[in-house]
């Protein structure tokens, strides 16, 4: 039996297209020991490692006639000298050049072909440091842990990554199946689950209002979501448009002491601080562009959150809310208490989406109709929100690849159709920081945004210290 995709895994596929596509990633910056880690250390690292995520030595293979959500299968030809690969800035690399190598890569589309993922050792960074970039299409991993790749080479001990690993076991990729394989064990799953035989025939009868109405049932919470914003859309926003195929990349950061500061002055959490500073800073972004911000100006972002304590790094279910950003207040401490009520308010509302829901509404739907509800979703996306802002809870000890410190980590959060700017935020090691992902036309001036990050942090801080 071939190993197939879950519903939501394909979702992740169906909805990417050439100008969007749908990986995640991360820029790990290294302090070098002695300027010893180098390429043939990473590879070798990410070899011993190998056998601990199997999935990376697997690509995916479509079922003929998308009878079936499509299989997981070993990769016999799978070459570790693609997906870890060198590149290097003229010395001494500044972290804008760094940046803008991430955004090139950033804008590359993963190849189908081959396992899901590709890491990249950049060279050449000031004060003797490396980089080391990541993407990973979320149907290898979870979109939300965008920084999860880097569990395949970072460990708490500086030493572990410089031992050498017990020799494992020879690779020996399975044959994969044939075309006429998996339309057998497609027919097989179907007759096994006849429930699916009949969805797949509302389908090709074209009987969309029964399969809407299903959708509705096991929705649940994203329906009564989607029903809100329908009647109350997102508003207009310059972040909703067009976009190329080329992206932008920012970075900013915060220590988690100052946000403490400000949460202790003003109430609400870590998370509501953060989403202020974003709110700040989007405010002054706007009136930079010369956009009109008036009192009643919002910004909608999708906002996936943790349900369990904001200082819980061991993240439980995760849950997506829909949050109007006041921009058009002028008073920060306003904006926190405001954010502060909206987020404590939404869960009762019914707007917050859980992750087992999510699951329950792409598992009902036949592939060909997933298909295209995933992209009719991504079409949605300028109606439902403006952006999307993801905090992702990191380690608070330092970690090591091969014997080299991480210093920093940026997420890199992907761009959807109509959505011009997406922003991911992680802590790690008492910072937080911030990554901005835009497009490379319609957001053009993302490195403004990015400084106004900052100083709105530092705004807040002065003002709960004053």
């Amino acid at each position: 039996m071939v190993d197939r995709l879950t519903a939501l895994d394909a979702s992740f596929l169906y909805l990417e297209e050439p100008g969007t596509p749908m990986h995640v990633g991360a820029v790990l910056v290294l302090d070098r020991p002695s300027g010893e880690f180098d390429l043939e250390t990473l590879v070798e690292l990410v070899r011993a490692r190998l056998p601990l995520v199997p999935r990376y030595r697997q690509k995916v293979v479509e079922v003929p006639g998308h009878l079936a959500n499509p299989a997981w299968v070993d990769d016999p030809d799978f070459d570790l000298g693609y997906h870890v690969r060198r590149s290097a800035l003229p010395r001494p690399g500044t972290e804008e050049q760094l940046l803008d190598l991430v955004a090139r890569l950033t804008a590359r589309p993963l190849d189908r072909s081959r396992p899901l993922w590709e890491m990249y050792l950049v060279e050449g960074l000031a004060g003797d440091r490396t980089a080391v970039v990541t993407k990973t299409h979320p149907a290898l991993v979870d979109g939300l842990g965008a920084i999860d790749i880097a569990q395949v080479i970072l460990d708490p001990d500086p030493a572990a990554g410089t031992t050498p690993l017990p020799a494992a076991d020879p690779w020996l990729p399975r044959r994969p199946p044939g075309a006429a394989a998996l339309v057998w064990e497609a027919v097989e799953d179907y007759l096994r689950r006849p429930s699916d035989v009949l969805e797949t025939a509302r389908t090709a009868v074209g009987d969309v209002r029964a399969t809407a109405v299903r959708w509705a049932g096991v929705a649940g919470g994203l329906a009564a979501a989607l029903a809100r914003t329908a009647v109350s859309p997102a508003p207009a926003s310059s972040l909703n448009a067009p976009i190329g195929r080329q992206r932008r990349v920012a970075v900013a950061r915060a220590t988690l002491d100052d946000l403490r500061v400000v949460r202790a002055a003003h109430g609400g959490t870590v998370n509501d601080v953060l989403l202020t500073v974003i709110t700040g800073a989007l405010r002054e972004w706007l009136l930079s562009r010369g956009e009109p911000v008036v009192s009643s100006t919002t910004v909608r972002a999708l906002v996936p959150v943790s349900v369990r304590g904001e200082d819980d790094a061991a993240a439980g279910e995760v849950r997506s809310f829909l949050v109007d950003l006041p921009v058009g207040e002028p008073n920060p401490r306003v904006r926190l208490t405001r954010i502060s009520y909206a987020m404590r308010g939404v869960a009762p509302s019914g707007q917050s989406v859980g992750a087992g829901t999510l699951s329950a509404l792409s598992g009902f739907a036949p592939p060909t109709l997933h298909a295209l509800g995933a992209r009719a979703a991504s079409g949605l996306s300028r109606r439902l929100f403006n952006l999307v802002v993801i905090n992702v809870p990191g380690p608070q000890v330092p970690l090591y690849a091969g014997g080299a410190r991480m210093a920093e980590v940026f997420p890199v959060v992907p761009l959807v159709r109509g959505q011009g700017l997406a922003i991911g935020l992680t802590s790690y090691d008492g910072t937080v920081y911030v990554g901005l992902n835009g497009d490379r036309d319609s957001v053009s001036d993302v490195d403004v945004l990015a400084d106004l990050i900052e100083q709105e942090v530092g705004q807040l801080v002065e003002a709960a210290t004053a």
